[in-house]
């Protein structure tokens, strides 16, 4: 895992030097107004340029250039460490508990681990660089929403092209929730003698339990339970720890001249036997094949929060560019860290039977993996609400459907039809695999590769002269990182495929 560990350092590295591109910071003062649905919304008054002190560490070659360009900073409270747990809870979801597959998917040797490793670094550097390009792209245009930062740079005829890709982006989040839901319920009742199938599971805790917590008028009250998520990832890590190191789950061998048995581990006999271990000869030289984009894709969506990249920027307190990156990168490194250890445990484990949700090799005679399906449940059905009605706002901005007429019977109809399509397509897809790299291999990319560079490109090209040389020179960069975006997607998207 020192590779892991050293992307810390090295993330934080990257996006410092990022930083010194920047020029000086603009305060424009945010006051808060209150839309129909009483909900606060922040708004930008006409900016005014004003030096920053805290901008003077930031030196670049050309310095008078870097104090000549604008930039904003706004009036949040929020501090770094609230802003670098919350973003952290928000990029470890339970997503990551399919990157063991992803790694089985080019490789089945226990050396696959350490190109795998290497790709969960690269690829959270680069997503940690497109999630900074956004909250920049605010500072310098003012925009206050991933759309807005869209209309303000790009322009706004064509904003509708990220409120798409969101609001399908945040369909497929509660698509895979569903689909996580089925199978760790399942499992969970049959830990109690229980026997049913994933199906009956899925529909019994849509119907009794996550439809009329989507129906709830406020969703506050739930949000406290969100912190249930992040720990239930760091119990799941250490579970798997214990479980790999302990090798309760390791294949017996029969005894030999040369060598003596090998006890089968304790709780293998549990496992379905296409969930128990399997290793093979294709070690770190199979990560050259194409299935390595499966992987890739897995982890556009594994590192998903950049939606949010904008509140993100909006709410820090003493949003400098400098700090907002320190953020970013601290929040990404422990994030790279977290899901390197869980894809390498998982997969060190059981090789290339790695299930698309790891928690499916793990016996249900478990108590401990068990416990872990709990919390890992227990988080998903708080989450759920949150991320649906995401969606269903989503899909009543895209039909232009007014606050005014937003009834609750237009709301109850709309969330009923939406929670029925999702659920029936989860009872009928079971490779959490697909859905995870076919997600990232379309709309993940878009949004953390493509979108975030043209923004900044357009950014940049309006600032004209004031724009400084550093910014001009960064340009090429974040559009090769867009360009890697569209090449990873298209080979990604076809590998997807073959994962049904």
């Amino acid at each position: 895992m020192r590779i892991a560990i050293s992307s810390v350092a090295a993330l934080a590295a990257v996006l410092s030097a990022a930083s010194a591109f920047q020029p000086s910071v603009l305060r424009v003062p945010i006051t808060t107004v209150r839309s129909s649905s009483s909900a606060p919304i922040l708004h930008y008054p006409p900016s005014t340029v004003k030096k920053s002190k805290l901008a003077a560490p930031l030196r670049m070659a050309d310095d008078e250039a870097a104090e000549s360009t604008p930039s904003t900073s706004g009036t949040g409270t929020a501090t770094m460490p609230n802003e670098i747990f919350n973003l952290v809870k928000s990029i470890v979801g339970a997503g990551v508990l399919s990157l063991p597959a992803g790694i089985a998917a080019f490789g089945n040797a226990p050396s696959a681990v350490i190109p795998a490793v290497a790709l969960i670094c690269i690829i959270g550097g680069f997503s940690a660089y497109g999630f900074s390009l956004i909250g920049r792209v605010c500072s310098y245009t003012g925009g206050q929403s991933y759309r807005g930062a869209w209309s303000e740079s790009v322009g706004d005829e064509t904003s509708w092209i990220p409120a798409v890709t969101c609001t399908f982006k945040t369909c497929f989040a509660v698509l895979s929730y569903s689909m996580i839901l089925g199978d760790t319920i399942r499992a969970l009742l049959m830990t109690f003698g229980i026997q049913t199938t994933r199906t009956l599971a899925l529909l019994g805790v849509t119907g009794t339990t996550l439809l009329p917590l989507c129906l709830l008028k406020n969703l506050s009250s739930l949000a406290p339970f969100s912190l249930a998520g992040i720990a239930g990832m760091f119990y799941t890590t250490v579970a798997m720890a214990l479980r790999y190191l302990g090798g309760s789950y390791k294949m017996g061998t029969a005894g030999t001249k040369a060598a003596a048995a090998v006890p089968a581990g304790k709780y293998i006999a549990d496992v379905a036997t296409n969930y128990q271990p399997q290793f093979g000869n294709l070690g770190a030289s199979a990560a050259l094949s194409p299935n390595t984009f499966i992987l890739i894709c897995m982890l556009s969506t594994a590192y998903m929060a950049h939606f949010n990249a904008p509140k993100f920027f909006i709410e820090l307190k003493d949003n400098t560019i400098k700090r907002y990156n320190t953020v970013v990168g601290t929040s990404f490194g422990i994030s790279i860290f977290l899901f390197a250890l869980i894809g390498a445990l998982g997969f060190l484990t059981f090789g290339s039977a790695s299930s698309g949700l790891i928690l499916n090799n793990y016996a249900a005679t478990d108590g401990l993996m068990s416990l872990s399906r709990f919390a890992v449940t227990f988080s998903i059905i708080f989450s759920f609400p949150l991320v649906f009605v995401g969606a269903r706002d989503g899909w009543l901005d895209l039909l232009k459907v007014p606050m005014e007429k937003r009834t609750d019977s237009v709301l109850t109809k709309t969330t009923l039809a939406i929670l029925s399509g999702i659920t029936l397509i989860a009872t009928q897809l079971k490779e959490l695999a697909f859905i995870m790299s076919f997600a990232g291999a379309t709309l993940g990319n878009a949004l953390i590769y493509v979108y975030p560079a043209v923004m900044f490109r357009a950014a940049v090209k309006k600032m004209g002269d004031k724009a400084s040389k550093g910014l001009k020179r960064e340009v090429p960069f974040a559009m090769f990182s867009a360009l890697l975006g569209v090449g990873m997607g298209a080979i990604g998207t076809k590998m997807a495929f073959g994962l049904l």
